[in-house]
């Protein structure tokens, strides 16, 4: 790695600019723009800075500039060069999925008309993207008989030209046959215009037309025909995806929102024309290397509107964040449009329930994303290896279990234990445990009561014959398989605490850490410091990913027991309610509310209850009618 005191530069201008990182191999590793290169290039060569852009700057060798006019034309060169060099540490979003489009190539001799999923190409016209691939192609149909442009191929076009026959689609009347000169050059011509005023207009006009050719051959007894007009609307109807009833006429504009998760991202887009939804797109942000810091709704919009068409970008873009360079952006959109651009974050109304929906659609992208990749095997096994090198482990940790506990000011102490083969989930594995709290409560007494627990039947295990076992048919414990790596929810105390356990037992082969939630420090036994992965690291994202199951299998387990508790505590109340008839009140309702809405009769039916009984139930449940019972956090409400 390089000294960046070897390379720093001197006598940098006070001027807007771009600047370009360079590694040892001449590589363009990072782009970046100033509105005062001196200051924010010095910033780089500071103390105390943050772990990738510490990473980058010493991979670095190497840093020039581009002095410009203006923080707009800063931002339109930085774009240029993001998408020439597409460097390592700048924020890459990619899609989460390929979305179909309609493309005209309007500037050819014979323009031609296609579906495709391709990267957008100079010299073409693109509408869309679409949501649903086969009412867009029910759409095409539909097309191609209201404007018979050409939509075969150039092999096929020239083809038909040499041997003067036109293909099946001339004789089918969804192409004018330009080829043999049914229509001439400029007739075609006029026909490709025509349709891409239509489709940038919405193609509000077409359903019109098609319900009147629809009555009139139904009033002609063209029945069949009449089906076809109407499921061809049908399909238009469902490729613009129209929300007439629920968006309002008015509305044009694009809906975009990012959602954010820890150290990953995504990014998602509603274009919204004359109140309806025609098309949505999602992305992913590749944020491994990306700096701190950096601007990522600038870099969604670069993803977005880098090769659109003028057309393509409406007056006003809603947000739910506000860039850093927001005049910027809008200066630049204004310019790619040739007319002004408007960029909103509505606090209210209409626009802010689109830009929830349009959000949850981003969230939604970056779950799909994040559990396809937790079952990647390939990315379990980088993760594994992390970990093994980051805690420096005689052996990748194969088997994982993570203990958390879980309760309220002492009360109904619960830990959980879960365990991971291979990075995956072993949930027939899972266990809970009573924390016994005779001898009062501290998180640290959990921890060490829990590990010793679970320890010492692991010992016990390894006692059994299994040989004999296998003779008698019968299986080990689940208990009887030793981790490789123990982790427990929480700092430097929660770890002591664990490995004093596992210390008492003699079982310190057992490698051990803790993951704190604050900072997601990684705490080792004897440590006064703690281990700082990467925040992209994979092996930090699976180890936050363990704890997170462990938290939440033992909040679960602490709920219900402490609903139970809170529930058999109200019955306690009861006068000549013992634990016999409690037992069977909680066998047949299964709660006070199930109780409360019972009748009389209903509850003097449990065995051992009665009409005497009965009444005394509902006049004490009628005494704390104001009072309810929350069933997931066993909290007392009142009316």
């Amino acid at each position: 790695m390089a000294d960046p005191a070897s390379y720093r530069p001197s006598d940098i201008p006070k001027l807007p600019g771009v600047y370009r990182f360079y590694d040892s191999n001449e590589t363009v590793i990072y782009v970046g723009k100033a509105i005062n290169l001196k200051n924010r290039l010095s910033n780089y060569f500071q103390g105390n800075l943050l772990e990738k852009t510490y990473r980058m700057v010493n991979q670095a060798v190497r840093v020039d500039w581009t002095i410009v006019d203006t923080e707009v034309e800063a931002l339109a060169l930085e774009f240029s060069w993001i998408k020439q060099y597409t460097p390592q540490y700048n924020v890459q979003f990619r899609d989460d999925k390929s979305y179909p489009y309609l493309a005209i190539t309007n500037n050819d001799e014979y323009p031609r008309i296609f579906i495709t999923r391709k990267s957008k190409r100079p010299g073409i016209t693109y509408f869309g993207p679409f949501a649903h691939t086969w009412a867009l192609r029910n759409t095409f149909d539909v097309i191609l008989k209201v404007f018979p442009i050409r939509s075969c191929t150039t092999g096929n076009f020239q083809r038909a030209q040499r041997s003067k026959r036109q293909c099946l689609l001339g004789d089918i009347g969804k192409c004018a046959a330009p080829c043999v000169n049914w229509i001439s050059k400029e007739e075609h011509k006029e026909l490709s215009n025509r349709l891409v005023e239509f489709m940038s207009d919405g193609n509000a006009d077409i359903i019109p037309t098609l319900q009147a050719e629809m009555q009139l051959a139904s009033q002609r007894e063209e029945f069949e025909r009449a089906t076809k007009i109407r499921d061809s609307i049908a399909a238009i109807e469902r490729a613009q995806e129209s929300t007439d009833a629920a968006l309002s006429t008015s509305l044009t504009a694009d809906i975009v929102a990012i959602h954010h998760d820890g150290a990953h991202a995504a990014g998602s887009i509603f274009l919204i024309r004359g109140g309806a939804i025609k098309g949505s797109r999602s992305w992913i942000v590749d944020q491994s290397k990306s700096l701190e810091g950096d601007d990522e709704m600038g870099a969604l919009f670069y993803s977005i509107y880098s090769q659109s068409s003028p057309a393509e970008i409406p007056a006003e873009i809603v947000i739910n964040e506000r860039p850093l360079d927001a005049p910027a952006l809008e200066a630049w959109l204004s310019q790619l449009r040739g007319a002004p651009v408007v960029l909103k974050v509505p606090q209210r109304g209409e626009k802010l329930e689109i830009l929830q929906t349009v959000k949850r659609n981003a969230q939604y992208s970056l779950i799909q994303f994040l559990s396809k990749r937790s079952t990647d095997a390939a990315v379990s096994g980088k993760a594994l290896i992390e970990i093994e090198e980051a805690l420096d482990l005689d052996c990748t940790p194969l088997r994982i279990e993570c203990f958390d506990i879980s309760n309220i000011s002492g009360t109904s102490v619960v830990a959980s234990m879960v365990v991971f083969e291979d990075g995956l989930a072993k949930k027939s594995e899972y266990r809970r445990f009573i924390i016994n709290t005779d001898e009062g409560f501290d998180d640290t007494r959990a921890m060490h009561q829990v590990i010793t627990r679970r320890l010492k039947r692991l010992i016990d295990d390894r006692s059994v014959d299994t040989a004999e076992v296998a003779e008698l048919g019968g299986k080990l414990s689940k208990f009887s398989y030793p981790p490789q790596l123990i982790v427990v929810d929480g700092g430097a105390p929660q770890v002591n605490a664990a490995a004093r356990a596992m210390s008492e037992l003699g079982l310190t082969n057992i490698a051990l850490c803790g993951l704190a939630k604050r900072l997601e420090e990684v705490w080792i036994p004897g440590s006064s410091d703690p281990i700082i992965l990467p925040r992209s690291s994979e092996g930090l994202y699976l180890l936050q990913r363990i704890r997170d199951e462990a938290h939440r299998f033992a909040i679960t387990f602490h709920r219900s027991r402490r609903s139970k508790i809170m529930l058999e505590s109200i019955l306690d109340e009861i006068p000549q309610l013992g634990q016999v008839r409690r037992s069977a009140l909680l066998e047949r309702f299964g709660s006070v509310a199930a109780i409360r809405k019972a009748n009389r009769n209903d509850i003097a039916a449990t065995p051992g209850i009665g009409q005497k009984i009965a009444e005394l139930i509902c006049a004490h449940l009628e005494l704390i009618g104001s009072e309810k019972v929350n069933m997931q956090t066993g909290e007392i409400t009142h009316d």
